[in-house]
């Protein structure tokens, strides 16, 4: 491994858990008044997934919120990190594909998820994760 490659992984997973607990936390009011809410954020499940039916938006948002907490905890713990940074590549690539096709390439740009599912997808592809539960657990 890379002289740097343990602490550039450690700080991509940490980045990556970060972005998604922050808005998790954003949306449930831990942010107090620099949060969104969960009224602001199904109205904007409803948005980004224009081609839904409005029945199946509750659903979205709370698979989506689950999701998002459980790859940015096992991503902070280091724990089965390759799934995680797996499922955190292919949540954020639906991200990008309902953004784009409710909103035009422009947002999921703006919001930076182009480099949030690629660096979720190069993490998938390191060979071994240093500071981290797996490491650990590894043999």
């Amino acid at each position: 491994m890379g002289k740097y490659l343990g602490l550039a992984t450690l700080l991509l997973r940490l980045s990556l858990a970060a972005g998604f607990l922050s808005a998790v936390a954003s949306r449930l009011g831990f942010w107090g008044v620099h949060s969104s809410g969960w009224q602001h954020y199904l109205a904007y499940v409803a948005q980004v997934n224009s081609f839904a039916p409005v029945g199946i938006i509750p659903f979205l948002a709370i698979a989506s919120t689950v999701f998002e907490t459980a790859f940015g905890i096992l991503l902070i713990t280091g724990y089965k990190t390759r799934w995680a940074a797996l499922g955190t590549c292919g949540l954020s690539l639906l991200f990008i594909l309902t953004m784009t096709y409710s909103f035009g390439v422009k947002e999921p740009l703006d919001y930076s998820v182009f480099a949030f599912c690629a660096g979720a997808f190069l993490l998938a592809c390191v060979p071994e994760y240093r500071w981290s539960l797996d490491k650990i657990t590894v043999r």
